[in-house]
Parts: C-alpha cells; structure tokens; sequence
C-alpha cells in the first residue's frame, strides 16, 4: 500500500510564502516523476510543477518564477516552495507521484492553500 501524505497548506497574505511537503511511504521499488497539481473551487485540476527522478522540472506558466519544486530521494519527498504569492494561487493542491513495482499513480488527500489579498 502507497501513501502520499501532505503538509504545509494554510492561510497566508499575499506577497508570502508557503513550503508544501509530501512524502511517499510503503512498500514499492522506485518512484519516477512526482509533482503538484491545484484545483480551486469549480475548476480543473491543474498541473502546477513536476519533477522527474533526475530533477528535471517544469511549471505552470503562472506559477514560472515564483514556485519551486525539488524532492529528496533518500526521503522520498518533494517540495514546493511557493513565494510572491497571489490570491489567485488559493485552491487545494495535490502531490502526486508516479511509482514503480508497484506500478501506478497515487494523489495525496490535498491540503488547502488560501492567499489572502
């Protein structure tokens, strides 16, 4: 059984920063490409930043600049350092993570991100 499990969410003003965490648990051999995506209310879920296995990035034009995404191996984490940011950023943002033997994708539960202006 694979767990992403997040933290870091919360309310901010704009202008600040936030740290998303997420961290990938049970038992599996390898995870490829991980990644955040947001939904805000009555919309798609959107890609926001990916990462694959060797560090290559990429983003979301809206966020290019301003989030950063970047993972541990070791831990079997990744981050986004979220900064300048901007109400239109509020919305639940979820990790997720492509794994390997198992093989499957897995989304963590979400965690709120509210930017106030």
């Amino acid at each position: 059984q694979v767990q992403l499990v997040e933290s870091g969410g919360g309310l901010v003003q704009a202008g600040g920063s936030l740290r998303l965490s997420c961290a990938a648990s049970g038992t599996f051999f390898s995870i490829n490409a991980m990644g955040w995506y947001r939904q805000a209310p009555g919309k798609q879920r959107d890609l926001v930043a990916a990462i694959t296995s060797s560090g290559s990035t990429n983003y979301a034009d809206s966020v290019k600049g301003r989030f950063t995404i970047s993972r541990d191996n070791a831990k079997n984490t990744v981050y986004l350092q979220m900064n300048s940011l901007k109400p239109e950023d509020t919305a639940v943002y979820y990790c997720n993570a492509g794994i390997r033997w198992p093989d499957g994708n897995y989304w963590g539960q979400g965690t709120q991100v509210t930017v106030s202006s």
